[in-house]
């Protein structure tokens, strides 16, 4: 069987958004049962530690089909080892992860997003931080790809979710280098860095969605990309809206927390029972979110003295002087703050600290 997939990053010379020959991937031929294919995977650390698909070249030629931009130009750089994440490379991780061929814009969408300046890539890359890459769905792909934006969203059991996620966490990895214990430093990392994709529940929402908040159009389908430390499940049956407020706030307010050093950007996946709540009692999601940035103001004599230090190294030029009598904001403003409704039944409502460097970045899927 042959294989496209010399994914190792290199900097190959570019002309005008297209790779250099050197750039293009290489053809491998294996023994054609999966175990093969698998353990050739192992060995070049092309894979995540879970079973892999054989990105054959017909697998890649029928991903492909599903963009009109040509095989070899360069989406993105991807840090820290600025691979060049051709269209071609991206089909491949894709095929790896297991997409199916329709997916690759999301993905091509998604690369993108997080080789945007403000997504600040290699930081998230090359941090002992656990940060992963979230990704999430907006716009009518969501019910034509069949993307999970209800019970159990984050977690298991769709595909579309399961393998969009894997793919680019492959791309960041076989294409920007960023191996664990290598460039990837992160102290322990986080299961989220295997796959961490979701869908808004645009019709469970009283709100404005996601992606129409940010400017896009209703019918537009777009992907957003978090740079986000993990979940903390944030589950209480008030049925007051000043009291879900409170206790949200209270769960944001933590001494050991990138976003109260660096001033960061905390989301909220918001369950529909909380987000009706809100909304019945006259809450905008603009509301909400000034709410939670005033009452989750932190003392900073919460902190170790070590990290106050860096927090007024990181903060001072803006909030002026930092003693352990100040309190810090956990964003530098109420905007800052991201909401989104998704998931099922149930009064659980999610916590997603970010990774405090980091700003996500949405784009539009074509």
């Amino acid at each position: 069987m042959r294989l496209v997939c010399n994914l190792d990053a290199d900097d190959g010379i570019t002309v005008a958004g297209v790779a250099a020959a050197s750039d293009r991937p290489s053809r491998v031929e294996v023994e054609s049962d999966l175990r093969s294919i698998n353990q050739l995977y192992r060995e070049r650390r092309w894979a995540d530690g879970l079973p892999a698909f054989a990105s054959t070249e017909a697998a890649v030629a029928q991903m492909l089909r599903y963009t009109t931009r040509r095989a070899d130009e360069i989406v993105g750089r991807i840090a820290p080892g600025f691979g060049a994440a051709t269209v071609e490379r991206i089909a491949i991780n894709a095929v790896i992860a297991g997409c199916e061929p329709e997916y690759l814009p999301i993905l091509i969408a998604a690369v993108e997003a997080v080789t945007a300046p403000a997504f600040n890539l290699q930081g998230v890359q090359t941090t002992t931080d656990p940060v992963a890459v979230w990704l999430i769905v907006n716009g009518p792909i969501v019910q034509r790809l069949g993307l999970n934006a209800g019970p159990g969203c984050l977690g298991q059991g769709t595909w579309a979710n399961a393998t969009l996620g894997r793919a680019l966490r492959l791309i960041l990895q076989n294409v920007g280098g960023a191996l664990p214990g290598e460039m990837d430093r992160a102290t322990q990392g986080q299961p989220g860095k295997y796959t961490f994709c979701c869908a808004e529940n645009e019709t469970a929402s009283p709100w404005p969605s996601l992606h129409v908040e940010r400017g896009f159009a209703k019918n537009d389908s777009t992907v957003t990309v978090v740079g986000a430390e993990g979940t903390m499940n944030m589950h209480t049956y008030a049925k007051n809206a000043d009291d879900i407020l409170r206790v949200f706030s209270d769960t944001m307010a933590h001494g050991p927390s990138n976003e109260y050093v660096h001033g960061g950007e905390p989301w909220l996946v918001v369950c529909p029972e909380h987000a009706e709540i809100l909304h019945a009692a006259g809450y905008s999601k603009a509301d909400v979110k000034r709410r939670l940035w005033e009452q989750s103001r932190m003392s900073a004599s919460r902190m170790a003295p070590e990290d106050l230090g860096r927090a007024q190294a990181s903060r001072t030029i803006v909030l002026g002087k930092i003693t352990t009598e100040t309190f810090l904001t956990i964003a530098p403003d109420p905007d800052t703050i991201a909401l989104l409704v998704a998931g099922g039944p149930g009064a659980h409502t999610v916590y997603v600290p970010s990774f405090g460097n980091t700003r996500s970045v949405t784009r539009r899927i074509v």
